[in-house]
């Protein structure tokens, strides 16, 4: 597996990991990869730097995502970004159904994602 680091015609960055480089050629070629802010299809590789390891004992770094945690404002944030009265950045939140599907209606790029809360001992 590799890491790239790719950004998208609009300029937005994110990674991605793919099994080989020909992995992500293929996949780019045939409109499989789209960009994970605005959705747009045309994406490129972004300049990296390699990841030198110190010693052989060293662990990858995990890397806080950069994403802002807006709560039960999802649906209001979502849009006032989409409409450029708020910083363009990557949220997340929680909607409802019925908010999700009106958002997705308005053309506000949303991406629905379902998990269980983390269970504590």
């Amino acid at each position: 597996m590799i890491k790239f680091n790719l950004k998208c015609e609009n300029g937005h960055g994110f990674d991605s990991w793919f099994g080989s480089n020909d992995d992500f050629e293929k996949l780019r070629g045939r409109g499989l990869i789209s960009c994970v802010i605005c959705g747009v299809a045309e994406v490129e590789k972004a300049v990296m730097a390699p990841r030198v390891a110190l010693d052989s004992n060293e662990c990858a770094l995990h890397e806080k995502p950069q994403v802002d945690d807006v709560g039960r404002e999802f649906p209001e944030e979502a849009r006032r970004i989409h409409y450029g009265e708020a910083r363009q950045r990557p949220i997340i939140g929680q909607a409802k159904v019925e908010e999700a599907q009106e958002l997705i209606n308005e053309g506000v790029p949303v991406v629905p994602v379902s998990w269980k809360p983390k269970q504590v001992n």
